[in-house]
C-alpha cells in the first residue's frame, strides 16, 4: 500500500484496516514515509477521527515499532497515567505505595508539556537520579524496588517519538485518537497488565470541560481494553492545584513529606487512594475499593512505601538517605516571597493554568524544548478554593532565582485568584469510566 493511498483514504473518511495502519507506521519507523506524509496523515486523522478498531490498530502498531518488555515477576505489573495538571505529583507517592502492596510499577513518565509539570523534571531535582537508564537497569530497579519511574527510552515505541514531534509542529496534538495511541503505545510497550488513568478536568487541565475529559477517558479505556490491557479511568478535578505546590523540587519536597506521613493533605490523599484502589481491585490484591484504600493507607503509615521509594532512588543513582535528608539534597531557591491578595476574602475561583505559566516565568518550565529548567523555583503554600486570604495568609510563596522574576510571577498569581464570598470546592473525583 502506498503511503499516499492510506492518507487519501483517511482524508476521505474511510476506516483504515489494521494492515494499512501497521504498514504506514512501519514506514514511519523505518523512514520510508516522509515527514510531509506523516503530517498529512496526522491532519487527516485530526479532522476525520478514527473508529475504535482503527485506534487499537494504530496503538498496537506503534507499540510494536520497538522493544516490547516481558516481565517474569511474582506480582502484577501495573501503572497509572495522568493527563497532566498543576501540582500533580501523585506518581511519586502512588508508585511506592503500590509496590509496598505487592505490585510492580514500571512507570514511563514524561517531561513538562505546555503549562503542566512533568514527573521526570521533578525527579531531575534529585542529585544523581537517572531518569533515562538503559533497559537492563529499568528491569533491575523494577524487580528489586517494586517501582521504577523513568522516561521513555529509545527502544520503547520509537514511532510515537517521531509522530509526536511532527504533531507538535503541525497543530494536531489535540486529536483524541492520536493522544490515545501516543499514551497507550508506551504503556503497552512497558509490558503492563493493569492500568488506571487520571484524566484531569478543569481550568488547569488540557481538557477543561467534562465533555472533553469524558471523550478522552472513554477513548483511552476502550482502546486499552481492546488492546488487551485491563484499564479504568477516573476523571478528577483540576479547577485548583492538586497539591498546594507547583515547581519541580518543591513538588518533590511535598511528596517526601507525604510519604513520610509528616504532612498529608486530604485532597491529595483522596485522589491517590482512589487511583491506587482501582489497581488493587483490578489485580485482585483487594476484594473491593474500601479494602484497597485501607491496604494503601497501611503501607503509607507503616513506612513500607517510604522504603520502596528510597530503594528506587538509590538504585537509580540518587542519595541512599534521600527521604531522611531531602532538605540537604534539594537545592532551595535564593528568594522566597509571599504574595498577598489585593483584598481579604475567600478564594472563589482560580485560573489554574495561569499558575503553571507563573512557574514557567520563574524558569521552572520550558518556553522551547531546548530550555534549561531551574528545578528550585516555583510556588508553595498555594491556597485552594474556599480558603481564606488575608494579611496573615498569602495566596502563596513564590520561590525565585531573582527579584525581577519573583515580581513577574507574583503578578500572574494575583491575577489568577478571584477573591469573594465563600465558595465550596467541587468533588475531587467527578466520574469513573470503565469498559
Amino acid at each position: 500500500m502506498l503511503p499516499q493511498e492510506v492518507i487519501r483514504r483517511k482524508r476521505d473518511g474511510a476506516a483504515l484496516s489494521t494492515a494499512e495502519v501497521k504498514e504506514f507506521i512501519e514506514g514511519l519507523t523505518k523512514g520510508s514515509v516522509s515527514e510531509g506524509q506523516v503530517a498529512a496523515f496526522a491532519m487527516a486523522v485530526f479532522f476525520k477521527g478514527m473508529t475504535r478498531d482503527e485506534a487499537v490498530g494504530l496503538t498496537l502498531a506503534m507499540r510494536d515499532s520497538g522493544t516490547v518488555l516481558k516481565w517474569d515477576l511474582p506480582g502484577p505489573v501495573v501503572d497509572k497515567h495522568s493527563s497532566g495538571g498543576i501540582g500533580d505529583n501523585i506518581s511519586l507517592m502512588l508508585a511506592p505505595m503500590l509496590a509496598a502492596c505487592g505490585c510492580y510499577v514500571p512507570m514511563i513518565s514524561g517531561r513538562g508539556l505546555g503549562h503542566t509539570g512533568g514527573t521526570l523534571d521533578k525527579l531531575d531535582s534529585i542529585p544523581g537520579y537517572k531518569t533515562q537508564p538503559d533497559l537492563d537497569l529499568f528491569r533491575k530497579v523494577t524487580r528489586e524496588a517494586g517501582c521504577c519511574i523513568i522516561g521513555q527510552t529509545a527502544d520503547l515505541a520509537p514511532a510515537d517519538k517521531r509522530l509526536y514531534g511532527i504533531r507538535d509542529v503541525t497543530a494536531t496534538v489535540e486529536s483524541v485518537p492520536l493522544i490515545t495511541a501516543s499514551i497507550l503505545s508506551k504503556k503497552l510497550a512497558a509490558g503492563l497488565q493493569h492500568l488506571v488513568l487520571d484524566v484531569k478536568c478543569g481550568s488547569g487541565a488540557f481538557m477543561q470541560n467534562i465533555d472533553e475529559a469524558a471523550s478522552l477517558a472513554e477513548s483511552l479505556v476502550a482502546v486499552a481494553n481492546g488492546a488487551g490491557l485491563k484499564t479504568t479511568a477516573l476523571i478528577t478535578d483540576m479547577d485548583e492545584p492538586l497539591a498546594p505546590v507547583a515547581g519541580n523540587a518543591l513538588e518533590v519536597v511535598h511528596a517526601a513529606e507525604f510519604i513520610l506521613n509528616n504532612e498529608v493533605q486530604s485532597r491529595v490523599l483522596d485522589i491517590t487512594l482512589a487511583l491506587g484502589a482501582e489497581l488493587l481491585v483490578s489485580t485482585e490484591l483487594a476484594t473491593d475499593i474500601e479494602a484497597a484504600r485501607k491496604k494503601l493507607t497501611t503501607v503509607l503509615q507503616s513506612g513500607k512505601a517510604a522504603e520502596h521509594f528510597d530503594k528506587m532512588v538509590r538504585l537509580l543513582g540518587g542519595p541512599a538517605d534521600f527521604l531522611a535528608n531531602y532538605a540537604k539534597h534539594l537545592r532551595p531557591a535564593p528568594i522566597a516571597m509571599p504574595v498577598h491578595a489585593e483584598s481579604e476574602g475567600t478564594v472563589t475561583s482560580i485560573k489554574t493554568r495561569e499558575l503553571g505559566l507563573a512557574v514557567i516565568e520563574l524558569g521552572g518550565g520550558r518556553r522551547v524544548a531546548s530550555d534549561t529548567i531551574d528545578h528550585a523555583v516555583g510556588l508553595d503554600k498555594l491556597l485552594g478554593k474556599g480558603a481564606r486570604a488575608d494579611k496573615q495568609t498569602p495566596l502563596c510563596i513564590v520561590h525565585a532565582a531573582n527579584e525581577e522574576s519573583a515580581k513577574r510571577a507574583a503578578a500572574i498569581v494575583k491575577a489568577s485568584y478571584v477573591i469573594g464570598d465563600s465558595d465550596k470546592p467541587g468533588p475531587n473525583i467527578i466520574r469513573r469510566i470503565a469498559p
